[in-house]
């Protein structure tokens, strides 16, 4: 039997992976200890590829979970800031006042504030709003969202009492105008599913000009976080699979108390979940405890203040979700044919037509037209192996990469890419 090398030697021998050397320690120990230390390289890169890194998202899904959803591309020096200073008194001030008096004017709302995700901020008005109170919510949107979390049970945490009302399918006003002595109305938008057939509803209008709801608190939950539904922040009009999805802005016009969103959907910025609506409230929301254990970092802040910023100034090429979701056609059309010359037509590369999803639990039955690359045949296992992993979708037997969510600087990886897994002997 061959005598195993010392931890600390077989340890260094993998330095070339470029992780630490207490975790390179702890590859080779368990390597050791299996009794296979010739595995050890394998098991390292194994570990290096379980961490965060950039991958090239090839799935047409412009805000896909697993990837991250909304990529945001934000730059921030290595300086203190003033987070919680006001640099008009020298005092503490307030991280949410920071960001929220911006947020605010891009919603159209009197004040706004930041959690970590959209799912605290429902947690936070229940319990800030109608801790022991009751909550109305249609039978048909009782929604459940990723992660199994539900409506419900977030609601039971809050403290508050869920009345359902109307059936799945059909909501009407007296439903919620019947249910005794209620704290809040809340709508929920159906971002990850649809309803059709046999269906009735309660617009928002409806329901703020009830005289019985008069004294209770409207809120609604969009999730997907559409801003605006005129999309000022686009070139063109709005993109046409936008159709009837609801905007925070108009949402908030139509008479809503309180809005809340992800900041990593259609917001397109990092993950968090915002508030938006009446001040009262939100400062409500703002002085309960939970407010401080749901509260963001600077670096979330830092990256809802760029986005927001954007919107303000109609740079919707600065939101790179807008950006690709507006490339036109042609233009994915023009890289496609390049990559292909660039690869070259003999290795079973075509450009062709495919279409896009918004993703992200958003629009669930929409998809729009699009372009990219087509391999016939399985090649996402191999794609996927890259030293920067590509993500690509399969259809029909055929391998599929939706140049939509491509970054255009990431056209000529692609291509070395796809030559040295078509041809190998061509890459130098």
């Amino acid at each position: 039997m061959t005598r195993p090398p010392s931890v600390d030697q077989l340890a260094r021998s993998l330095r070339h992976h470029d992780l630490p050397h207490p975790i390179l320690v702890e590859v080779a120990r368990e390597a050791i200890a299996q009794g296979d230390h010739e595995q050890a390289d394998r098991m390292a890169a194994e570990r290096k590829r379980r961490m965060l890194q950039p991958v090239v998202n090839a799935t047409g899904v412009l805000l896909h979970t697993n990837l991250g959803r909304a990529p945001v591309r934000v730059a921030v020096d290595p300086t203190y800031s003033n987070l919680e200073l006001s640099l008009a008194t020298g005092q503490r001030g307030s991280r949410q006042k920071t960001v929220g008096d911006t947020l605010a004017a891009a919603c159209g709302a009197e004040a706004a504030m930041v959690v970590n995700n959209c799912a605290s901020a429902v947690l936070l008005v229940m319990a800030a709003l109608a801790a022991g109170g009751r909550v109305a919510v249609g039978r048909g949107e009782l929604v459940e969202i990723g992660g199994g979390f539900r409506i419900p049970e977030v609601m039971a945490q809050s403290g508050a009492e869920l009345v359902e009302v109307g059936t799945t399918n059909r909501c009407r006003l007296a439903d919620y105008t019947d249910a005794d002595d209620l704290a809040m109305v809340l709508k929920v938008h159906r971002s990850n599913y649809k309803i059709v057939g046999f269906t009735q509803d309660v617009s928002i209008e409806t329901l703020a000009r009830a005289p019985e709801l008069t004294d209770t608190a409207l809120v609604v939950d969009l999730g997907s976080g559409l801003l605006d539904a005129s999309c000022p922040w686009l070139e063109g009009p709005p993109p046409s699979w936008l159709v009837d999805e609801p905007a925070v802005r108009q949402t908030l016009d139509a008479g809503a108390d309180l809005v809340l969103f992800s900041g990593d959907k259609l917001f397109g910025g990092p993950q968090a979940g915002i508030i938006a609506g009446r001040r009262d409230l939100v400062e409500q929301c703002g002085r309960h405890p939970l407010a401080r254990a749901v509260r963001p970092g600077s670096l979330v802040l830092h990256a809802i203040q760029q986005t927001t910023l954007a919107y303000l100034d109609r740079r919707g090429d600065d939101i790179p979700l807008w950006r690709m979701a507006a490339t036109p056609v042609a233009d994915l059309t023009a890289r496609a044919d390049a990559i292909v010359g660039k690869v070259g037509p003999d290795l079973g590369l075509v450009s062709a037509p495919c279409d896009s999803v918004p993703g992200g639990g958003t629009l669930p039955t929409v998809s729009f037209p699009s372009h990219g690359l087509r391999l016939d045949g399985d090649f996402v296992t191999p794609l996927r192996d890259l030293e920067r992993p590509v993500i690509a979708r399969i259809e029909n037997d055929e391998t599929i990469l939706d140049l939509r969510t491509i970054d255009p600087a990431d056209d000529g990886y692609l291509a070395d890419a796809l030559t040295l897994l078509l041809h190998p002997a061509a890459v130098p």
